[in-house]
């Protein structure tokens, strides 16, 4: 059921006088207390997508909440005031209210928007509402990691973005685990393990372990960084120990902080003699901590 609201059209980065927003924040706020879906109509939207560069948070928020009620109708205008709207703050609420809404027509443009927005905070909200739609938003998501011109942050967002959706797209995440791209791989690699552990994903599992022997340094630090989070020191201790002379340093610190994450003391004796051989500074910082913490 829904209740109209007095509008005019609006397009473009239409904007609300202070009581102009008071006024709609108030009408929303008891259509919502009664349970009614505010007016979809698209003058309606349009105002309350306007509400969203209101300066104060809590009004912000009766707006989102508002079209999130709404639904599916408000994406194309949500979409269009992320793409171009010249106030950030618009941008970013309106991102966030696509996450309350999580359609996944609304997908291409949030990609666009980690892609190419200059607001750090657009594009992460943007992963957040990618995220929300959970398994359609992967292989949009893995593209990130191998799109030529996307920033690290871009990229980390993106990984982010997968690990969130995680068991929601266990065979997508398989095949990227296998994917020719390192990149790829070892953001498929991080974020197995709700699968392997709420799953009991055998596949996955032994994804894991091929993953510890990849020619790619990143995906092994992935993987060794995972065998931690497991809780399941028994099966991850032994295959964590060859690690601790990788060729490459950050797989040697991660598959020490994992063996004192795990509890293993008996792998003191490895960590010891890996503490007099290591020469990076860095590295022998982690051996020596994990050694103490193992040591009590």
């Amino acid at each position: 059921m829904s209740t109209e609201l007095s509008t005019a059209p609006a397009s473009g980065n239409q904007q609300l006088s202070v009581e102009e927003a008071n006024i709609l924040a108030a009408e929303l706020r008891s259509q919502l207390r009664q349970g009614l879906v505010p007016a979809s109509d698209s003058p309606a939207i349009e105002r309350m997508v306007a509400g969203l560069g209101d300066t104060r948070g809590l009004m912000r928020l009766t707006f989102a909440e508002s079209l999130g009620a709404v639904g599916s109708a408000a994406v194309p205008t949500l979409c269009r005031a992320l793409r171009s709207h010249d106030n950030v703050t618009v941008r970013r609420a309106a991102a966030k209210t696509l996450t309350l809404i999580a359609d996944p027509s609304a997908l291409p443009v949030l990609l666009e928007t980690l892609l190419s927005d200059s607001d750090p905070v657009v594009q992460g909200s943007a992963v957040g509402a990618m995220a929300a739609v959970g398994d359609q938003a992967l292989e949009p998501l893995l593209t990130v990691l191998v799109h030529p011109e996307a920033s690290a942050m871009q990229q980390g967002l993106a990984s982010w973005g997968i690990a969130f959706i995680g068991a929601r797209a266990p065979e997508a995440l398989r095949q990227a685990a296998s994917s020719p791209d390192a990149r790829v791989r070892a953001a498929a690699i991080a974020a197995l393990g709700e699968q392997i552990q709420a799953l009991g994903d055998d596949q996955a599992r032994q994804l894991l372990l091929t993953a510890l022997d990849d020619l790619d340094s990143e995906v092994r630090a992935e993987a060794a960084t995972l065998m931690g989070k497991l809780q399941e020191p028994e099966w991850a201790c032994p295959r964590l120990l060859p690690l601790l002379t990788d060729q490459e340093e950050q797989v040697r610190k991660n598959a020490a902080l994992s063996l004192m994450k795990l509890g293993a003391k008996d792998a003191l004796p490895a960590l010891k003699a890996s503490v007099e051989q290591e020469e990076q500074p860095g590295v022998r910082l982690v051996l020596e901590l994990a050694i103490s913490q193992l040591s009590k």
